[in-house]
């Protein structure tokens, strides 16, 4: 059975397994020193219950099997109380831990089958976030092939000179490099935003994530006639997570604010895109734009599935980016921006060295 990732399971210490088996002793004993006519077997769901906090599917059929054993077992070697009373309790135990057993299993199935549908979801709408910037990404990518092409036409006069000047050359060709590669790391953060791959937690530096956004959004920045500032705290604490789920986030953020300015003819289009760490537990990022604003009664529900403010949107893009910020034990808000416009922000929890 498929694990649910790690980010999306409440932080266990690694000492539940041996607090499991101290528990399940305990009711052994308690059980084995109790009259028959005391049912103290029927505790071993409790164990079974934390066996789903580090077992596998078939790790928790083994220990519901272990129970069982241990109930039957208690019940030979108790020597006080009614048989008959012993057995019936001895039945009900069983029949409690069996029920429990498979319960759990089913909803942990369930668990993953919504994890696993929201991570498909959360796909599609990457790639429709992409498909909407296809002529801002073929300007991005344009730009530096049209400078290795430019480039290399240079080079070639330069080594067609009588004599060939060698030093113009070798510059040339460290500019070609240069836009290839640059290219090459556009290229790259689109191929990592469209595919589909299962969660990658790390330890990332958010600002970089941030910057990479933005640098797919550029064209679709300037050919709005935005202004962009940046205010990105230089000593931002490593966030723990999934680097693209987390990007997918920004990325919603920035066309949202982009979108809701081009729509206002008149006024300002100013964009502020800033991280913070105010404290020693969370990172905070904020997205302040001067588009059309929010309406005050409507903030609620700016986050629920299928609610847009788009003639043309799917209401999907800000529901996505809030079970991705949860999941990841975070929380996202909008709220007005003082004159005009939104503000929309998500806070992150810092995980340190050592912990889960």
């Amino acid at each position: 059975m498929k694990r649910i990732p790690h980010f999306l399971e409440i932080n266990r210490p690694s000492i539940l397994p041996l607090i499991a088996a101290i528990l399940a002793i305990a009711i052994f004993i308690l059980d084995t020193v109790t009259d028959l006519e005391i049912a103290a077997a029927v505790f071993y769901v409790a164990v079974v219950l934390m066996s789903v906090s580090f077992c596998q599917k078939r790790g928790v059929m083994l220990v519901g099997a272990a129970c069982i054993a241990l109930a039957i077992l208690s019940y030979f070697l108790t020597r006080s109380g009614s048989p008959e009373a012993g057995l019936i309790n001895c039945v009900i135990s069983i029949s409690a831990i069996t029920a429990t057993t498979y319960l759990v299993l089913k909803i942990d199935s369930a668990r993953v089958a919504v994890y696993e549908a929201r991570a498909q979801l959360a796909h599609i709408a990457r790639v429709t976030a992409l498909g909407e910037l296809t002529a801002s990404i073929a300007h991005e990518v344009n730009q530096p092939l049209a400078a290795v092409v430019t480039n290399g036409n240079a080079g070639l006069r330069w080594l067609t000179n009588q004599p060939p000047n060698v030093e113009k050359t070798k510059q040339t060709l460290e500019r070609i490099v240069r836009e290839a590669n640059r290219a090459s790391e556009i290229v790259g953060r689109i191929r990592n935003l469209a595919k589909k791959t299962g969660p990658q937690n790390e330890r990332f530096n958010f600002n970089e994530t941030v910057l990479e956004t933005i640098a797919l959004m550029l064209s679709e920045i300037q050919r709005n006639h935005v202004s962009l500032q940046t205010e990105l705290q230089d000593d931002l604490p490593l966030v723990f997570g999934d680097r693209i789920q987390l990007q997918q986030v920004v990325l919603n953020l920035l066309v949202n604010a982009v979108e809701a300015m081009a729509m206002m003819e008149e006024g300002p289009h100013n964009l502020l895109v800033s991280t913070t760490n105010d404290n020693t537990r969370t990172v905070l990022f904020a997205v302040h734009d001067t588009g059309t604003g929010l309406e005050p009664d409507k903030l609620n529900r700016l986050f629920d599935a299928f609610y847009t403010t788009k003639l043309e949107g799917m209401g999907m893009g800000l529901a996505i980016s809030r079970s991705i910020v949860e999941a990841h034990g975070g929380r996202i808000w909008a709220t007005q921006n003082e004159r005009r416009g939104a503000i929309f922000q998500f806070e992150l929890p810092i995980r340190r060295a050592g912990m889960p």
